[in-house]
């Protein structure tokens, strides 16, 4: 049987704003049938911190240290935590609820998208496998994580080498369309990423920095030879092929979806209405 063929778009390094909207349209456009189920590559410039819809800025995020760093910030339409994107390959994943053997559930969507990125890492050499928790303090700290930072645990099906997270996804349905992008980690700056949230006390940070680095990792730090960016993108188009038996086509956006992309950027991720809403 032939694979069914999607569409593959790297748009490169992209403002926080533009990044957001841009995963935005293509949702918008699948869900109106103007565009087949869609894979994008992306990266960040500047880098930027960028927080879960349901989270509140005020209480969470240390803003200042965001402006000393010259860091962009933008509210992410999905759920889940904060996130540094900076040394890493951000990906999105755009296909109908109705796809052939797409799962209602979000958990088990999320499994069977994530197939790709499970692929990507053992085509890097990596013993990658999905985290599925197994007691009940487990699944019940999952409902309510003491951390503000995204990659401080692997909640379900997220990848894991080693027993450490090394991908974070978050996934949104709207219009009949399921939107899920996430952050694969090359590289971390630990002391950076903590730096931007707000905690209790010194010592809370302290403590909570020290479990990070026993739950998650960079990819490079788990392998000999560095991962470069354009190798990675080569091993999780080819993983995402392969998790989701599809081919991949390369398209390149017309003028007229840049300026509708560009319109919504400006009109909504660039807005402190929408950034800083909670």
């Amino acid at each position: 049987m032939k694979n069914e063929i999607w569409r593959f778009i790297d748009s490169g390094n992209c403002s926080p704003a533009f990044n957001m909207a841009l995963d935005e349209a293509l949702l918008d456009w699948h869900s109106k049938g103007l565009i087949p189920p869609t894979i994008r590559f992306y990266g960040w410039d500047p880098a930027t911190l960028s927080i879960g819809y349901f989270q509140k800025v005020e209480k969470e995020i240390d803003l200042d240290i965001v402006k000393k760093h010259n860091l962009g910030f933008v509210r992410r339409p999905t759920g889940g935590r904060g996130v540094l994107h900076d040394q890493e390959l951000t990906y999105s994943v755009i296909v109908s609820e109705e796809y052939p053997d797409m799962p209602k559930t979000v958990t088990e969507a999320y499994r069977v998208i994530s197939e790709g990125i499970l692929e990507g890492f053992k085509l890097l050499g990596l013993d990658a496998y999905f985290a599925v928790p197994k007691t009940e303090e487990e699944r019940e700290s999952l409902k309510n994580p003491r951390s503000a930072v995204c990659f401080d645990a692997p909640s379900w099906y997220e990848l894991v080498v080693e027993g450490r997270k090394v991908a974070g996804s978050a996934q949104t349905r709207q219009k009949g369309v399921i939107l899920q992008h996430g952050s694969i980690l090359l590289d971390i700056d630990e002391d950076l990423l903590f730096n931007l949230f707000k905690y209790p006390n010194d010592r809370v940070k302290e403590r909570m920095q020290r479990n990070f680095k026993n739950k998650a990792v960079a990819t490079n730090a788990l392998r000999e030879n560095p991962v470069s960016i354009d190798e990675a993108k080569e091993a999780f188009r080819k993983g995402f092929e392969k998790g989701l038996s599809i081919e991949l086509t390369p398209y390149e956006l017309t003028a007229e979806e840049l300026n509708e992309v560009h319109k919504i950027a400006k009109e909504k991720y660039e807005s402190d209405e929408w950034n800083f809403r909670r």
